[in-house]
């Protein structure tokens, strides 16, 4: 899985850009980890992949409880993707992997 490993994200919402660290740990044919940064940590459910490009979900309670569906094609060292945050829409997300 090249989707493997740390990524310092940014993600652009109407509360201002969030930064954090997504963990990508590969479990067999899907993946587990974690996203830890500006509004604390969430855990990964549902992690997929296909190729370079991984989807997952992550339930958030601050600024408010939302499910987030999170899609992004890893290239090389560079992640780009979507956060769909329900009926707030879609968001950019950036990332570089780190080490």
């Amino acid at each position: 899985m090249s989707a493997a490993g740390i990524f310092q994200i940014s993600v652009r919402t109407p509360i201002g850009e969030q930064n954090g660290q997504l963990t990508v740990v590969p479990d067999g044919g899907r993946f587990s980890g974690s996203l830890t940064g500006d509004l604390g940590a969430q855990q990964i459910a549902d992690g997929s992949f296909a190729g370079d490009s991984i989807a997952w979900r992550m339930d958030v309670t601050t600024p408010m409880k939302l499910s987030l569906d999170c899609e992004a094609t890893v290239t090389g060292d560079i992640l780009t993707g979507t956060v769909k945050a329900g009926f707030l829409g879609s968001f950019p997300m950036n990332g570089t992997r780190l080490g």
